[in-house]
């Protein structure tokens, strides 16, 4: 393509935040800064210099930053960010308390709410002092099984202003899905919800909550927040209490924010379970703080007063991304449910009438809006949304040609990608650049972003290898909950080529700097761009009797990702409608909706190593057309047959 989708106008350019930013560093570092790629070479270049500016320009407050930027910066892991740094995550979310709009949240068509920040703040302050006096200090966990709601920030914000560390799950996750998580962080306060709603249906979540606890003996008290009921029963919940009833006596005031280390835990997100339990992936306080600020600052140009949505659950790490934004005193606008109830303008709907000015959805609903033939374009204004976004799978080329012909023609559309691991992105969008047809834009400031082939050498641009980070960046890890000699974190990141992250996303650089994403080089399984972990699919398939074994991997369909399960059944049986039907209830029960596979195969074998692992990647390349690597390691190799040219996965 030729031409660009959208320029930004040289009066957006000059006004972003980007070029106040780009002022700032030539006059902090006596350099010249002439454009976004020169600023790129200088984050790299000069990682001390940026994260100074970075964190000096959003104003993070700290009660200090200790004498050193860097320690062992050559060292990944291993390198430390402003190691003598003290402050507070919840403390930087809270710097307003005025009477302007903090969060606005819609539940389906049946919950409108607004808060201001003067809401927020009082009521964090009363759920942190009822927490204190619940026990919970310094290094605490505190989990929350809960819909992407006003309560559930706000008691985020509560733990984490008292040093403890939030993680929270959705509630479509089954129980042995949240046991899975929670179960390893021993959580000694959970907040949980009565209920959800979900495409115009209530959903019960207080009889999965009873079977939870069974199997979470840290928890000391259960806080339930409702939702669905003004009065639910809480028999048989050991422990609870409603939340009303839990801050009860507090009276909100100044609010003692816990300064602590920079690297002190304030989040632990959860990989996704591919050879075994979910991963703990702790996040520290200073780099979540810095990694959000420059994307929310300067390559999403957010500003005081804007309105920014993103559509996501409490167990995606776009929920942390998207609370963040306080620390921009910007406005939250939060929606629960589903997307296309009672049909899929409500997100539009939900644009229109709140002034949303940043726009965040996955690639996923943008090629669903598209087969569904709606035109946003001719029936909502979308006047205040200046910047659209997507993540989760890579972004069509088609869906970039939608947005602009049927959403907003003037909108700046940035397909952005990162992840879980490292709280926020490595490649997004850039407000002073143009957008090329199926291109994300560019590599995230501060990151060094490289295309490697197998043998660990940079690939030149139009060809497709791993993502790669060649230097350490503040929001690393902090580590693995409970890897206390770090081997499952370095080899999560680091086993493919030394010293270097391996992301493990199959890309190419293009000659506009941006990037393009061919989907996973590893066997996570990315359906809607929600990441799966196998593991948690085979646990529960293969308590059925009549399975002896399974694998599941996913397939490239229709630009975005499908889950394919194949298994091996008891001798005589045959896989029929009645098992298939079962097969899945079982996995949506106890896992999510998500993890449903698209298709399920009947097949007489799995191939496996030498040492008697199965190989989920050479039966992914199989059912691609693809040659399979390391055949030799394989102990046996004919069953690959069984995998080839199956009618099944044509349709």
């Amino acid at each position: 393509m030729t031409q660009p989708l959208w320029q930004p106008s040289p009066d957006r350019v000059g006004q972003s935040n980007l070029a106040a930013f780009m002022e700032d560093v030539e006059n902090d570092w006596n350099v010249t800064i002439a454009d976004y790629d020169a600023l790129y070479r200088f984050s790299i270049a000069e990682r001390e210099k940026f994260w100074t500016s970075v964190k000096d320009y959003a104003g993070i407050i700290a009660e200090t930053w200790g004498d050193a930027v860097l320690v062992d910066g050559d060292m990944m892991p291993g390198a430390r960010w402003f190691p003598g740094a003290r402050l507070n995550f919840a403390e930087n979310l809270l710097r307003r308390r005025d009477g302007g709009d903090a969060m606005v949240f819609w539940g389906e068509d049946q919950v409108r709410r607004r808060l201001s920040y003067g809401d927020v703040y009082d009521q964090v302050s009363r759920l942190a002092q009822a927490l204190a006096a619940q026990g919970v200090t310094v290094g605490d966990r505190v989990a929350g099984y809960l819909p992407n709601m006003p309560e559930t920030v706000i008691a985020m914000l509560a733990a984490t202003s008292l040093g403890a560390v939030w993680s929270s799950s959705s509630p479509d996750f089954g129980v042995r899905g949240v046991v899975d998580r929670f179960g390893q962080i021993e959580p000694k306060v959970l907040f949980v919800a009565d209920g959800y709603y979900y495409n115009g249906k209530t959903h019960d979540s207080l009889d999965k909550v009873r079977e939870i606890l069974g199997s979470l003996p840290s928890v000391e008290r259960t806080v339930v927040v409702p939702y669905t009921r003004t009065a639910p029963s809480l028999d048989g919940i050991e422990g609870a209490v409603m939340l009303d009833d839990f801050v009860e006596g507090f009276t909100a005031g100044d609010i003692p924010f816990v300064r602590l280390p920079f690297d002190h835990p304030a989040y632990i997100l959860y990989s996704s379970g591919t050879t075994g339990a979910p991963k703990c992936i702790v996040h520290g306080v200073g780099g979540t703080l810095l990694k959000q600020a420059t994307e929310h600052l300067l390559h999403c140009d957010i500003k005081p007063d804007d309105r920014v949505f993103y559509f996501t659950t409490c167990g995606w790490m776009m929920w942390n991304w998207l609370v963040s934004v306080l620390a921009t005193q910007a406005t939250l606008l939060l929606y629960d449910g589903s997307p296309f109830y009672p049909d899929g303008n409500v997100l539009f709907d939900f644009a229109d009438a709140e002034g949303t000015t940043l726009f965040g959805t996955s690639a996923k609903y943008i090629d669903a809006l598209n087969k569904a033939g709606l035109e946003p374009a001719r029936t909502h204004k979308l006047d205040t949304v200046r910047l659209l976004t997507s993540t989760g799978s890579p972004l069509a080329p088609e869906g970039f040609d939608y947005i602009y012909d049927k959403v907003k023609h003037d909108v700046h559309l940035a397909s952005i990608a990162g992840g879980t691991d490292i709280m926020g992105c490595f490649v997004l969008g850039n407000p002073t650049s143009p957008v090329w047809r199926g291109e994300i834009q560019c590599r995230a400031l501060g990151m060094a972003v490289e295309v490697f082939d197998g043998a660990g050498k940079p690939m030149p641009r139009g060809e497709k290898g791993e993502l790669v980070c060649t230097k350490a960046f503040p929001s690393m890890p902090v580590g693995f909950w409970k890897d206390d000699d770090g081997s499952r974190y370095r080899s999560a990141y680091f086993e493919t080529f030394s010293n270097i992250w391996c992301h493990g996303d199959y890309v190419e650089l293009t000659d506009h700097d941006g990037m393009i994403i061919y989907g996973r080089s590893d066997a996570t399984l990315n359906p809607g761009g929600v990441r799966i972990g196998t593991a948690e699919i085979y646990r529960q398939v293969e308590t059925l009797d009549e399975v002896v074994e399974a694998i599941v991997v996913g397939q490239d369909w229709d630009h975005d990702v499908r889950v394919v399960l194949f298994v091996v059944l008891r001798q005589g049986l045959t896989l029929d409608d009645d098992l298939t039907g079962r097969i899945r209830t079982l996995i949506r029960g106890n896992c999510t909706p998500r993890h449903v596979p698209a298709k399920v195969v009947q097949v007489a074998d799995i191939p496996r190593t030498k040492s008697g692992k199965i190989t989920e990647l050479a039966v992914r390349d199989v059912i691609h057309g693809r040659s399979v690597k390391n055949v030799e390691a394989l102990a046996n190799p004919e069953t690959l047959d069984f995998y080839k040219d199956l009618p099944d996965l044509t349709t």
